[in-house]
């Protein structure tokens, strides 16, 4: 598969997820989406990403900023949902929440193909 294609796939994938968290009552903003090389080093130095080779780079990666009544949410219990909905989605998705070495709940990717 293409690069190009799966970031077809990746964007319905989101669209997906926006449109259900719209049902449940949320609203999303984006944090971050495209990332360069440059932006991912500066995380990585300073700590704030484990790695380089971000599927941010790729476009492959989504950060979003949930709110609920108004209020953004800063308790990562109340996205589980959303991760467990986004995997569900495509067995290339991950979740953010779920990741081991740093925890990022409001991070959503498809891994590369």
């Amino acid at each position: 598969m293409t690069l190009r294609k799966q970031q077809s796939i990746f964007t319905f994938n989101v669209h997906k997820l926006i449109e259900f968290a719209f049902k449940l009552g949320f609203e999303l903003t984006f944090g971050e989406v495209y990332r360069t090389a440059e932006q991912q080093k500066i995380y990585f130095d300073s700590g704030r990403s484990k790695t380089m080779n971000s599927m941010h780079l790729q476009r492959l990666a989504v950060d979003f900023n949930f709110f609920f009544n108004g209020e953004l949410i800063n308790d990562p219990k109340h996205l589980k949902k959303f991760g467990d909905y986004w995997k569900l989605l495509n067995t290339s998705n991950r979740w953010g929440g779920d990741f081991k070495t740093l925890s990022d709940p409001y991070h959503f990717e498809q891994s590369i193909k």
